[in-house]
Parts: C-alpha cells; sequence; structure tokens
C-alpha cells in the first residue's frame, strides 16, 4: 500500500468510528492541568539533561554549518511533507476549507517547489497554516485535555495530546521509508531542524523554565485548539501535587 493512501485510511477509519463527535472548539483551562508536578518535574530534568550534554550542541553545530538558505530549504521540505497530516486532520475536523488550503499548498510546494525545496505557495495566497495534529482532532470530537504530561524524549504534553501521537506518527509520510539508513538520517535531520529552529528562543526564557515552559505549551495548545481565542492566565501561579483535592 503507497505510504501516502494508509494514512488517510486509517484516519477515514476513526472519523467512521467516532459519528457522534462534536466540531465546538471552546475548551476551557482546568483548575489545576499540573496535577502530577513531581512526575513531570523528574522528568523535564531528564530530558533537560540529554538536550544541554547532547542535542542542543549538536543543533548548534548543525545550524553553523547549515548555509541559511540551505537551512530555511530544508525546513521547507519537512514543512511541507506534513501537510499531509494537516489534510488527514482538517478533515476529520470538519474543517474542509483549511484542509483543501492545505491540499493547495501540498500540490504547489511538491511540484513547482521541487518537493517542498522552496514554497511557492506562499506568493499564490497560500501561506503556511497552524499545524494540524490528532491531539487537535481529539479536542474537536469533545475528548478532555487531562492533566499536563512531560514524555521521555518528546518533552511537553497532555495525556489527550499523547493519546494522539501514534496517530500523528502513522499519518507522517517520513515513517513510511523503507531503506534504514535514509530513515535515519531522515529522522535525525528532522529532529536537528526542530532544535534549531527554536534556538532563537531560548532568550525568552525567564524565572523557573519548568513553569515557563508548561505555561507556554498549554497556551499555544488552547491557541490552537480553540482557533486563536483564548483566555490570557499565563504564568500566574505555580501548582503542587494536592492543590485543589
Amino acid at each position: 500500500m503507497k505510504p501516502i493512501i494508509k494514512p488517510l485510511l486509517l484516519a477515514l477509519s476513526f472519523s467512521l468510528l467516532a459519528p457522534h463527535y462534536s466540531f465546538a472548539q471552546e475548551e476551557k483551562p482546568a483548575a489545576n492541568p499540573d496535577p502530577w508536578q513531581g512526575f513531570n518535574r523528574a522528568m523535564f530534568s531528564f530530558n533537560d539533561t540529554l538536550d544541554r550534554w547532547f542535542l542542543k550542541p549538536v543543533a548548534k553545530g548543525y545550524k553553523a554549518v547549515m548555509p541559511d538558505p540551505l537551512e530555511t530549504g530544508v525546513a521547507n521540505i519537512f514543512s511541507n511533507v506534513l501537510e499531509v497530516p494537516n489534510v488527514i486532520n482538517g478533515v476529520l475536523q470538519g474543517d474542509f476549507k483549511g484542509a483543501g488550503h492545505d491540499t493547495g499548498r501540498l500540490l504547489v510546494n511538491t511540484t513547482l517547489g521541487i518537493g517542498g525545496l522552496l514554497d511557492v505557495a506562499k506568493y499564490m495566497n497560500l501561506p503556511a497554516d497552524e499545524r494540524e495534529d490528532f491531539g487537535q482532532t481529539l479536542a474537536v470530537w469533545g475528548v478532555g485535555q487531562g492533566p499536563y504530561l512531560v514524555l521521555p524524549l518528546l518533552g511537553p504534553s497532555t495525556v489527550r495530546d499523547g493519546f494522539g501521537k501514534p496517530i500523528d506518527w502513522y499519518t507522517d509520510p517520513t515513517n513510511y521509508i523503507d531503506h534504514v539508513p535514509t530513515d535515519n538520517t531522515v529522522k535525525g535531520i528532522s529532529l536537528l531542524n526542530t532544535r534549531a529552529q527554536l534556538l532563537p528562543l531560548e532568550k525568552n526564557l525567564t524565572g523557573d523554565k519548568y513553569v515557563f515552559i508548561r505555561d507556554v505549551y498549554l497556551q499555544r495548545r488552547a491557541y490552537l485548539i480553540n482557533n486563536g481565542s483564548v483566555s490570557d492566565d499565563f504564568g500566574t501561579e505555580d501548582f503542587e501535587e494536592g492543590d485543589f483535592e
């Protein structure tokens, strides 16, 4: 089965199994989104140590040796590939206009943009849209967010987003590369590209790093799920295990 067809069929199967979902987008923040803070801080420390001693230095090296035009081109290629899950999740969320927009970007950049190396679509009134994933789709279907959760290696998440990650994996076309060396190379470059793009944002980190990243993640997810309509309670306070019990 062709790589693009398999995730499409998988997504369609989920849509058939969830006939009663709601397309309501408003979601209110939980009173205490982080009841598992003890575990989360331990996992955050593990991830942060791994990042500080390995991933961040390698990403800095990648950014230092990679010419800016080539770095932009690599980022464009991975962005173009991720239009596939954007389309699938747009359909599952009932956002057919958004799915059509993302389909147009995928077709234009894959053909005229040399496989996505160039973002030609943005010059054709098809600018890049926000990313869509299965965690957002579950939210649209009415699944609650659940507690904040820091996953090993993967970082910030929630229970709902964690359950969505296996589907995100299946709808990512890069996971269907059969040649192992090529697959490893693509995944490695994708990881470095993502980490390198985050380097400029680190200067904005203030105060408790764990709390800052947690609040940024939850605010960002709320923004995506509610289509830009969120209440601003960023950085108001820390939560301890046992609060609100």
